[in-house]
Order: structure tokens, then C-alpha cells, then sequence
């Protein structure tokens, strides 16, 4: 069977950088789109220095290596006469256009979804930025840091007498990245009824706040302000992990089979018996109590010894990981979460495997990330540009 990869023939130009955009465009990258990822003459995307860690033998940063797999680099000075002149040829075969400028600077560039819609009528445009389109915050830049703060995570995030604290990644510009693959999608899926592009938008504050779910619709519902409450559950109890003999060990009891079956393990009978403890709802209000009976049992037992029995018996449980124990996990390593790729200057470099699989198309990384404007003379060549432009382009930092 010709296996394809599902956005295969698709085409993307890529005006992003930092993380949202370039992760979401990676994401599309991976799918099979050809990406373009146009970059600052002379410096680039800013995450090529956010090192140390740097790639060997190159100036690049393995932040940005974890973010600009299989896509295409051409440098351009989008504020130029001819600059502009290229973005548009670009745009004339294209298919998407991602961008995650301070909103406003699109418009200054002669390149908003405005300006451009009525000349490139099946263009999806894809905006991601920090606080919208609309509304008093608009023209703010945003940072993944600023809105995990301002959109209330990082309230509910840490123990419950230490200080807010932020997600150990980048989970707002990540998930606003994804948003974007989502939209694009369903952008490209309506295209395919009506003909025509559109618009599609996702900010960092909107994804921020859609993604509080549960803490957010406990407040709505109840009018309680959610509090930190470390890493127990704010609806189910035991939810969180607990010392061992060894180490930590973190189960999750979703319903009242699994209660049952986690203290039949214990050997607590009694605990199922003890009316502050008999369903969810009364655990959650009683957790304090039914944790202090909880720690000094873990303490019995390693980690490995408590996962063997849950697991066993059919108890979500797990370890408590370092990121070098996630990359020698049997089951991570088995579902192609590490994969290789030659890279022009560092080699064989090692880059997180695809979290997406199909049965029928496929997802590939089939380049490593470009060198700052590694493909610009092979994108202009194609443009139709001749060699002695494309010379006169470098010497007046035009690419």
C-alpha cells in the first residue's frame, strides 16, 4: 500500500516564532505540509539562542531544534519593496499563512487578513497572539509566563502555603499552538465544501482560560474560588502521589470499583466501611483525615512493590519520572517517542517522536531543523528568481 501523509500537497507559509506558532506549524510539518518558516535576515527565529544547550558544531539551540523539524528556512525582510514582492509569490500558491506577531504589526506590514483576503480567497490564515483581535488587551504582547498568571493556572498551581507557581513547560503557548492545528483543520475541511478560506484565530489568554475545565466550571457553578491544593485533585480523592519506602508512587481512584480494589490492597477493609470515606464525595471533603492514614501505609513498601500490586489489580499507578527516565520508559520507546535525524551540522541528533498516529497515512520527520536560511536560494529559484536577483537580494539584506 502507497501510504501518504494526511497533509501531503499542502502548503504553509510559517511567519512565527518563540513557540505557539512554530510548534503549531511543526505539528502541520509533521502531517506532511510544506512548510516555509520565513526568518529575520541575520539573526532569525529569537529561540536559535535560547541556549545553553546548543546542538554540536552550530549556533542553533535545542529549543529550537524542538520546534522546527521537517520544515523549510527563508530569510526575508518582510519591511522591504522586493521582500514583500516575494511574500506575495509565496502567497500565491499557498494554502495557510501562520503568524504570531503583537497583534497590529501584520496590518503595518500590509499583510492582514484584511488587506490580503480579497486577493488570496482560499488562503487560511491563521492568527495566534496574546490577547486576540478585539478587546482593551489587544495590542499587549504576550508570554506564556504573563498569561499562565493572568489566566489563573498558575493561582491554582503549587502547594497550598507556597507561592503560585508556573507549569514546569510552556503549556499555554503549547496549547494555543495546538488550538491552531485545530482550527486550521477545520478551516481546511470547510474549504473543501465552500471553496473559500477564512480567518482563524487563537490567542493565549483564551486558550489559557478555556483550559482551567474543571477548576473553571467548579467556580462558575459554585461561585468558590478554586485554592492550591499541591498535587491532590480538586473533584476526586486519592488523586496525587505518596511517599514510599524508596521513592513516590502516584495512583488515581476514578470511581468506587477502584476504591474498593485499592483498599483490598491495602488490607484496609475498614476504610470502606468508615462512613467519611464510603464515596468520592465525602473523601474529598475528608482527604486531610483519610491522608493521614494513607502516608504512614506507603511508607511500607517500595515504589516498584506498590506499582506491581495496583497494576495487577487494574489501579491507574505510576512513578514519579525524571525526564531521563521518561526516554528509557519501555512503553515510550515502544510507541516511537525518540526518533533520529541527520542534521547539516550536529549530526545524528535525537528529537521527540510524533504523539499523533494513523492507520492509513502517516506522520514522518523527514528533515532536521533548517540552518538559518538554508533553503532561501532554493525557495527563490522555484519562485522563478534568477541566480544574479537572488545575489543582488543578499548584498541589499533582502534574505
Amino acid at each position: 500500500m502507497n501510504r501518504k501523509q494526511p497533509l501531503e500537497g499542502i502548503r504553509v507559509v510559517d511567519l512565527t516564532r518563540a513557540l505557539a506558532g512554530p510548534y503549531c506549524t511543526m505539528t502541520l510539518a509533521d502531517m506532511g505540509a510544506s512548510v516555509i518558516k520565513i526568518e529575520k535576515p541575520g539573526t532569525g527565529d529569537d529561540t536559535r539562542s535560547w541556549g545553553p544547550p546548543f546542538l554540536p558544531n552550530c549556533k542553533d539551540s535545542a529549543y529550537f531544534a524542538g520546534l522546527n523539524r521537517n520544515k523549510k528556512s527563508l530569510t526575508l525582510n518582510m519591511k522591504a519593496t522586493a521582500g514583500k514582492e516575494i511574500l506575495h509569490k509565496l502567497l500565491s500558491s499557498a494554502d495557510i499563512l501562520v503568524e504570531n506577531f503583537r497583534y497590529g504589526t501584520m496590518q503595518n506590514l500590509g499583510f492582514s487578513y484584511e488587506q490580503i483576503c480579497e486577493q488570496y480567497p482560499k488562503l487560511i490564515y491563521c492568527s495566534l497572539t496574546g490577547f486576540g483581535s478585539t478587546g482593551p488587551y489587544a495590542y499587549r504582547g504576550g508570554y506564556d509566563v504573563i498569561v499562565q498568571a493572568m489566566g489563573g493556572i498558575m493561582s491554582i498551581t503549587g502547594q497550598p502555603d507556597g507561592d503560585p507557581t508556573r507549569v514546569g513547560v510552556p503549556i499555554v503557548d503549547l496549547t494555543t499552538g495546538m488550538n491552531g492545528v485545530q482550527g486550521i483543520l477545520a478551516a481546511l475541511y470547510a474549504r473543501e465544501k465552500t471553496g473559500k478560506g477564512q480567518l482563524v484565530e487563537s490567542s493565549l489568554l483564551e486558550t489559557q482560560v478555556a483550559w482551567l475545565t474543571n477548576a473553571a466550571s467548579n467556580y462558575l457553578i459554585s461561585g468558590k474560588v478554586p485554592q492550591r491544593i499541591g498535587n491532590m485533585h480538586a473533584n476526586i480523592t486519592p488523586y496525587q502521589p505518596y511517599k514510599t519506602k524508596d521513592g513516590h508512587i502516584t495512583i488515581a481512584i476514578g470511581n468506587e470499583k477502584l476504591w474498593h480494589d485499592f483498599i483490598d490492597i491495602l488490607q484496609r477493609p475498614d476504610l470502606g466501611e468508615d462512613e467519611r470515606f464510603c464515596n468520592n464525595a465525602l473523601r474529598n471533603q475528608h482527604r486531610t483525615e483519610l491522608n493521614e492514614i494513607l502516608n504512614p501505609i506507603f511508607l511500607e513498601k517500595t515504589s516498584q512493590e506498590w506499582s506491581d500490586a495496583f497494576i495487577q489489580k487494574g489501579i491507574p499507578a505510576g512513578p514519579i519520572n525524571t525526564i531521563d527516565k521518561v526516554f528509557q520508559d519501555p512503553q515510550v520507546l515502544a510507541r516511537n517517542m525518540v526518533e533520529e535525524v541527520e542534521h547539516p551540522l550536529a549530526g545524528t541528533i535525537k528529537v521527540v517522536g510524533m504523539p499523533i498516529k494513523f492507520s492509513s497515512t502517516f506522520c514522518k520527520i523527514q528533515s532536521a531543523p533548517p540552518l538559518l536560511g538554508e533553503h532561501s536560494k532554493e525557495i527563490l529559484l522555484k519562485l522563478g528568481y534568477t541566480k544574479e536577483e537572488i545575489d543582488i537580494f543578499q548584498e541589499i539584506q533582502v534574505i
